[in-house]
């Protein structure tokens, strides 16, 4: 039907040309014959009107893809598919979905390379996913980024697999056996890396023997690379940070273990896996340290609760991350094991530009502020401790710098209350104050915990990832409220030290890494 009204649109113009020639039905007049209508060519192009396909403009090849009777020079719509030429992104081809998986303004059905990785789909083995690597490790030749694009186990009526859960889905895991290679081996600390080249995902987990690292750019299916061993001994407080394309690596309780450094760049290219390891360099001038902190805006490591100097701050240079170099020590404020540093640009405008340094402190009970802005002048603004006190674990800033939330790690076991995490208003940094107070569903101990946007990510131990809403922060109560869970120790959720140790969530994909001390590594993402 369609090429029929094409071609009565085109006999409706010769009747109009017909019209614009004097006497054209009168064969005899001005020696106009029959045969000179028919042999017109009002285009020019030399191939005349009555067998033209686009009688108004030249086409000689009469090109007519769609073969609608309607040369594509005149065709709005050359393949024929709804989508005018001017919006469609395969115009010569039918397409009317409009597929365009790279978003790259070529339809799938036209592109020559879907995914926009460098590797033409002919010869791509996962075609519409970006995998420039071509990885394929049981030689299927589908990529492994393809072999599998589905949850390990959906959260499905408050279970994902053996796991309780409320919105969060379980997408990979991988144990504590293979990551360590020793079956009485623990997980402790988790950080993750994301390479700036090919914006792939890593997860670095610290285990009691080694550090493993991971490549969860598949999180259905997480790639074990290979460990780095430890330099010395068996740790159960290794922890591990990030700077500059490098993980940092220290240990606690293990004698002459310093700071080992590896380069994260060496995961790019490697031929055979899982590898073993070794440091690009260690540094030595510390022995055993309980924790690492990094202010990537300076480019300068803490290292905390070491046995050198009773666990005050230890100041690295890690610039040249190959070349790390002291710079100094802070022990007057005691022993602190963990803390936080930041370039502040918070409410206390007396501070902004200042790095400061928050200090969880143990067993002494209190949180110190410190200005660290020259390593060899360290000056203390505050300290404070809280109510029901047994040690001082973690805190972390919320992103407007405004407010600190602190976890205690032995209260719930030494007071009997639900887990309870501390909101302090940091707007002076000379007077923080107590804001409010949350307690949790279960009795279990917290751990670390990290805020991102308006959400705060933490390591509960044995009711494992916990997530809550922090946009109501400011409030004295209901500031923080759980809006979802991954339990990653099913037994139970008693105050012990079993479960979730930490949590890395700042992967601009949306996925979440738990190290636990038990299940390893285990990659969520907050379901659909």
């Amino acid at each position: 039907m369609h090429i029929i009204i094409k071609r009565k649109t085109q006999l409706i113009f010769l009747i109009l040309l017909c019209l614009t020639i004097v006497n054209c039905s009168d064969e005899d007049s001005n020696n106009i014959t029959t045969n000179d209508i028919a042999n017109s060519d009002s285009d020019q192009d030399g191939v005349t009107d009555n067998n033209d396909n686009c009688i108004t403009l030249s086409n000689p090849e009469q090109i007519d893809t769609d073969n609608d009777g309607m040369g594509d020079e005149c065709d709005d719509d050359d393949d024929n598919d709804g989508i005018v030429d001017s919006e469609d992104n395969c115009p010569l081809t039918y397409n009317p979905e409009q597929t365009d998986t790279d978003n790259d303004s070529i339809g799938d059905v036209c592109d020559d390379d879907d995914d926009n990785d460098g590797i033409l789909d002919i010869e791509d083995n996962c075609p519409l996913t970006a995998n420039p690597d071509q990885i394929d490790l049981n030689n299927n030749n589908i990529g492994d980024i393809c072999e599998n694009n589905s949850p390990l186990h959906p959260c499905e009526n408050g279970m994902a697999g053996i796991y309780p859960c409320n919105n969060y889905d379980l997408l990979g895991q991988i144990s504590t056996f293979i990551l360590s290679g020793n079956s009485q081996a623990d997980g402790s600390d988790i950080w993750g890396w994301t390479d700036p080249v090919n914006q792939k995902e890593y997860a670095i987990f610290a285990l009691t023997n080694s550090t493993a690292f991971v490549d969860i750019t598949n999180p259905y299916q997480p790639l074990f690379l290979g460990r780095l061993m430890t330099n010395s001994g068996t740790s159960y407080w290794r922890d591990v940070k990030i700077y500059n394309n490098h993980a940092f690596i220290v240990a606690d309780n293990v004698g002459a273990h310093g700071m080992q450094v590896f380069d994260l760049t060496r995961l790019r290219n490697l031929t055979s896996i899982p590898a073993t390891f070794t440091a690009d360099t260690t540094f030595n001038g510390v022995d055993s340290c309980h924790n690492i902190v990094i202010n990537e805006n300076e480019g300068v490591a803490y290292l905390v609760g070491c046995s050198n100097n009773g666990g005050g701050p230890i100041f690295v240079d890690i610039t040249n991350p190959l070349n790390p170099t002291y710079l100094g020590e802070y022990a007057t404020a005691g022993y602190s094991h963990d803390a936080q540093v930041v370039t502040y640009n918070g409410p206390d405008t007396d501070y902004t530009g200042h790095q400061i340094y928050v200090g969880s402190n143990g067993n002494t009970d209190q949180v110190v502020i410190l200005d660290v802005t020259d390593k060899n002048n360290i000056i203390q603004i505050s300290n404070f401790s809280y109510p029901q006190t047994a040690y001082a674990h973690q805190g972390w800033f919320t992103e407007d710098q405004a407010f600190f939330i602190l976890g205690d790690e032995v209260d719930e076991m030494t007071y009997g209350f639900n887990t309870k995490t501390l909101v302090f208003d940091f707007t002076d940094l000379d007077n923080p104050s107590l804001s409010s107070t949350y307690f949790g569903t279960t009795p279990a101990i917290d751990h670390n915990g990290y805020v991102k946007g308006d959400e705060y990510y933490l390591a509960n131990y044995r009711a494992g990832l916990r997530v809550l809403d922090i946009s109501n922060i400011s409030a004295s109560s209901n500031a923080l409220v759980e809006t979802g869970y991954f339990d990653s120790y099913p037994a139970d959720d008693n105050p012990d030290f079993n479960g979730a140790w930490s949590v890395y969530p700042y992967f601009e994909s949306g996925n979440i890494i738990i190290g636990d001390i038990d299940a390893g590594l285990l990659i969520v993402r907050k379901s659909n």
